[in-house]
């Protein structure tokens, strides 16, 4: 058995040497085997983050591009509007430190001189200028109702109903729109008349007149409604049952705001409008009257009378340049009340944009 067994020994240690020599040598290997893993694990994370670097960077050459473009065209496109809103916004500068005066001085001429012409609101606009000097109340040196209250798209839309072109008209329209109490016109050509009919007619303006035996009816639904109401040839006199309205004597009643015209207490919604007006060339109105309306001289002024004789005679002699003069009047109006919305929706944009406003 030691014969058969000794050998054997010997060949295992022998085997197990040589074992244990290869595994070493395995060893050696795995060990750098693991070493060449992890030096390729961090190529590939190396090239993992350059692909995301290159990715990163080819999107913020795209960016920039964008970004480049849009500047381009906000300097090409907005460029030309620097001197215009440079100007524009050193006058809302003066305007904003004269707005007491103005305010002030706009609020006496539509409650004190709607009747009165032009030269006279002139000359009490200059006296009141020089007052509020004297006063230290800060207001433009030379006043203007137009650039105090008045809206240029309103009034191209004024003009293309029908309203005079002139400064006095002009002025009066800023007054119906801006007043607390309800206007009543003194208008015997009937421009002032044409011209509500013309502006009102889209909002479905009822007409009526103090003869007429249902016009409580009719101004009763109209105020329910919301619908502009033209009350016509009026005397010296008002209606007393119409004095609740002109004083605008409202009261809330479940919530809603409510009037009592006559016996009946009906809902007053905020879309009524109520004009009057008088053919009467020249009357007298007792304080009691004058103080519950608006009073607006709208005799004919000799530029508006001459614009209507110019366009009668264009009209008689070449139709055709009068009908394409009207296109043109309303096609411009339009044109300049788009241009409005657009500088308004730019300006807000630019405005209210936070970070940098080429990210939008």
């Amino acid at each position: 058995v030691a014969k058969v067994v000794e050998p054997k020994k010997i060949a295992l240690a022998a085997a197990e040497e040589e074992y244990n020599k290869i595994m070493a040598a395995l060893k050696v290997k795995q060990d750098e085997l693991d070493a060449i893993m992890a030096a390729l694990a961090a190529l590939e994370k190396q090239l993992e983050d350059s692909i995301n670097e290159k990715k990163r960077l080819e999107d913020e050459v795209t960016l920039c591009e964008v970004k480049l473009e849009r500047a381009e065209k906000l300097i090409n496109g907005l460029g030309g509007q620097r001197d215009h809103w440079t100007v524009r916004a050193r006058e809302l500068g003066e305007a904003y430190e004269n707005l007491t005066g103005d305010m002030l001085i706009s609020a006496g001429m539509i409650s004190y001189l709607g009747t009165f012409t032009m030269a006279f609101r002139d000359g009490i606009a200059e006296s009141w200028v020089q007052q509020c000097r004297e006063a230290g109340i800060p207001s433009s040196a030379k006043f203007s109702l137009v650039s105090c209250l008045g809206d240029p798209v309103a009034i191209r839309e004024w003009g293309i109903a029908g309203l005079p072109n002139d400064s006095f008209s002009i002025d009066n329209g800023i007054m119906i729109a801006n007043a607390r109490r309800w206007p009543l016109m003194i208008d015997p050509q009937g421009q002032a008349n044409k011209w509500v009919k013309n502006m009102e007619k889209a909002s479905n303006l009822q007409v009526i007149k103090l003869t007429d035996g249902d016009y409580l009816r009719t101004l009763e639904n109209a105020i329910q409604f919301g619908l502009p109401v033209l009350l016509e040839n009026v005397g010296e006199e008002l209606d007393p049952s119409l004095e609740p309205l002109l004083l605008k004597q409202l009261f809330k009643s479940g919530g809603v705001m409510c009037i009592k015209l006559g016996d009946n207490i009906i809902e007053f919604s905020d879309q009524f409008r109520f004009y009057i007006t008088t053919s009467l060339r020249n009357p007298h109105y007792l304080p009691e009257t004058a103080v519950k309306v608006t009073l607006l001289n709208f005799m004919i002024t000799p530029d508006g009378l001459s614009d209507q004789l110019l366009g009668v005679v264009v009209a008689e002699e070449r139709p055709d340049l009068e009908s394409q003069r009207q296109e043109l009047v309303v096609t411009s109006a339009d044109n300049k009340k788009r241009l409005k919305e657009i500088e308004d929706r730019i300006l807000h944009t630019m405005s209210s944009s936070e970070g940098n406003i080429l990210d939008d």
